[in-house]
């Protein structure tokens, strides 16, 4: 706290007030005033003051941001209007005959439209009772949704509390749409790839399956934003959609910034052409236009049919396409060594832009289009940002076009590539790749692994061009005055660097584990990997049996594993890093006393903990002896029971099994 004189309690409202200024600067408005750090540090206060006292955590604190507890499922919410779909259209004809229904059904009154981006994500519905946000939900069939609150709070530009002295409402719905921008999807499959995980195909599949994560945690770690496209409340006596906007800007919510009052079908029209061409210019995706009546009293009046409204239309953009020639057929090496075929196309202009090269994604897919160098093939550029090879035009096929067959070897170093079984894929076996260095020690360095602050992308190019670093190993072999010379670094920058080494050399091993990037293995895998074999030494010498008897390790990670292991280089840089003092084995665990009612038992939490986070209940189990597991059975001892519990908490009563809870699980954890 900041003095003695300062409550708690006080405390804890100053810092929520501070912080949602700041979320409000950063995520609505895009400009922020303080830096990441001291933002970090506002939210790391309040976080161990509502630690320490948890009865003074609100619903709405800012620290409900970074996820809550699991959900084993998803409550069914029954929407209080039902959230319809609109009717699409595809041309200025189709338009038209819209707005001649329009006409027909206000009796040739005077109206007029406001025309919105259709941003390409998923659509939700958020209700506030006295200015907090309580629910929010998907729109599923359109009358019922599911309740996804939990994962919605951890979306910075959703405001959990709005200044009620901004707008003459208190209860109110709001819908809108989740989406992400490209740079932040970009950047989240790089990660999930040098992670050895699978990446997203798009932006808006990937925001979809983010919302339906069971887990509040992984979805905080997603880059999801929000757009609002609709208000409703009984205490604004509103007349026009285009008002209630302005309203939703007052009370704190994200509203697209090229909305567009048209007093005429015409105005609609520029409208739709303008974005088409321009909307590669944005850094999100659309996929149309969507126009609305303004007038909310001519809304009721026009009321809708079937699923549909009659006083909104979604004009789609329909996906460009030109014919060129496939010249070749290349090989990209991405960051963990997935090998991509790509098109080299002879240029042609689509989608405002020259295309000259294109992702053909695998093996299969070439073979699926039947693709052949020399082919007059189709370029498509539509909802993807990325341009694609779509179609082959089997009537302008030359005699000589030939077959495309994938390499043996790597194209950047020569190693051998392998395909996995089930898997569409080839990969680069190297470890040493040049084209996966640079990625490599990203990963290696990132925050979720070595949590080396300061070497980032830019100051990792240029070690690795100067030939300072070419693997993780020898960044602990770098010096102050080897940085100092260095452009952009100084004397400053370059102490603080190798401070930030030397502090990583404390990581726990499991993060090491993970910092080395293996194929598949994530940092929970990585976790069952060092809590199961301890050591490094005994991780390289483990059969794939051995792996597989680990509880969350299949034969695929197993093989991955054995594989990482079995490269003669990789076991060299693997000595380096030994040498170098980072740490290669888990910290020994205080053996509990035999009499300990831990001892040699397995937990199942369910339901949310007042006095602590389910991964705090779980450590000080296994501190004490305990095993946790995720499902209840007859070998279960414990269930401890929250808050709101699933249907684990059923399931423990249908068996007999023994039921804890928060209180009674916390005199067993008492010395």
């Amino acid at each position: 706290m900041k003095n003695s004189s300062t409550t708690p309690a006080r405390r804890i409202e100053e810092l929520s007030a501070i912080i949602r200024e700041h979320d409000h600067n950063y995520y609505v408005l895009a400009q922020p005033v303080i830096s990441d750090a001291e933002y970090d540090k506002l939210m790391q206060e309040l976080l161990e003051l509502e630690r320490q006292f948890p009865n003074l955590r609100k619903p709405d604190s800012p620290s409900q941001r970074v996820g809550g507890a699991p959900t084993k499922e998803f409550p069914t919410v029954t929407h209080s209007v039902p959230m319809l779909s609109l009717a699409n259209t595809y041309s200025e004809e189709e338009l038209t005959d819209f707005d001649r229904r329009v006409k027909s059904f206000l009796n040739n009154e005077p109206y007029r439209y406001v025309a919105e981006l259709k941003i390409d994500g998923v659509a939700i519905s958020l209700q506030y009772e006295n200015g907090i946000f309580v629910r929010g939900a998907t729109r599923g069939d359109g009358v019922q949704g599911d309740d996804i609150t939990n994962n919605l709070k951890t979306i910075r530009s959703i405001p959990l509390r709005i200044n009620t002295k901004n707008v003459p409402f208190r209860n109110f719905e709001v819908r809108g749409e989740i989406y992400m921008q490209n740079k932040d999807f970009e950047k989240m499959n790089e990660e999930r790839e040098l992670a050895g995980e699978k990446t997203f195909v798009n932006a808006r599949n990937s925001t979809a399956g983010t919302l339906k994560l069971q887990d509040p945690k992984i979805v905080a770690q997603r880059p999801l934003r929000m757009f609002t496209y609709f208000l409703r409340t009984e205490e604004s006596q509103t007349k026009s959609h285009h008002e209630n906007l302005s309203l939703l800007k007052k009370a704190g919510f994200v509203v697209n910034e090229h909305i567009r009052l048209c007093n005429t079908l015409n105005d609609v029209i520029k409208y739709c052409d303008e974005w088409a061409e321009r909307r590669e210019d944005l850094p999100y995706d659309i996929d149309g236009v969507v126009v609305k009546v303004d007038s909310l009293r001519q809304q009721e009046i026009l009321g809708a049919v079937a699923k549909s409204p009659r006083w909104a239309i979604a004009y789609k953009f329909a996906a460009e396409k030109a014919e060129t020639v496939l010249k070749g057929i290349t090989l990209q090496v991405g960051r963990v060594g997935t090998i991509t075929p790509v098109a080299e196309l002879e240029p042609v202009f689509v989608g405002n832009t020259t295309v000259s090269r294109a992702t053909l994604h695998n093996e299969d897919y070439i073979k699926e289009l039947d693709l052949r160098i020399g082919d007059t093939v189709v370029v498509e550029k539509g909802g993807d940002v990325i341009p694609k090879v779509s179609a082959v035009n089997l009537a302008k096929r030359a005699k000589d076009a030939q077959k495309f067959s994938m390499p043996k070897r790597c194209p950047e170093c020569g190693a051998k590539i392998f395909r996995p079984e089930g898997e569409a894929a080839y990969y680069c076996e190297n470890f040493e790749c040049p084209a996966q260095v640079r990625g490599r020690i990203e990963h290696f360095a990132s925050r979720g692994a070595m949590d080396i602050e300061g070497l980032g992308e830019a100051v990792i190019d240029l070690l690795v061009s100067k030939k300072l670093i070419k693997n993780v190993a020898d960044v602990y072999a770098l010096k102050k005055n080897q940085l100092v010379p260095l452009e952009r670094m100084g004397e400053k920058s370059a102490q603080n660097l190798i401070a930030a080494i030397e502090e990583s050399r404390k990581q726990p091993f499991h993060r090491v584990l993970y910092a080395l990037g293996i194929r598949y293995v994530g940092s929970e895998v990585a976790k069952l990997l060092s809590d199961s074999f301890g050591s490094l030494d005994r991780l390289q010498k483990a059969s794939q049996e051995e792996l597989e008897n680990v509880e969350g390790i299949g034969p695929r990670i197993a093989e991955s594993v054995r594989r990482f292991f079995g490269e003669s280089r990789m076991k060299e840089l693997l000595e380096h890093l030994k040498s170098s003092g980072v740490t290669l084995k888990t910290a020994q665990k205080k053996k509990s006393a035999a009499s300990s009612p831990f001892s040699g038992k397995t937990f199942v939490l369910t339901g949310g903990l007042e006095t602590m986070t389910r991964d705090e209940a779980k450590e000080k189990i296994e501190s004490l002896g305990g095993k946790t597991s995720s499902s209840v059975s007859k070998k279960t001892d414990y269930v401890v029971v929250g808050t709101d519990p699933g249907s684990k908490f059923d399931k423990a009563r249908e068996l007999g099994v023994k039921t804890l809870s928060e209180k009674e699980f916390l005199e067993m954890v008492k010395p």
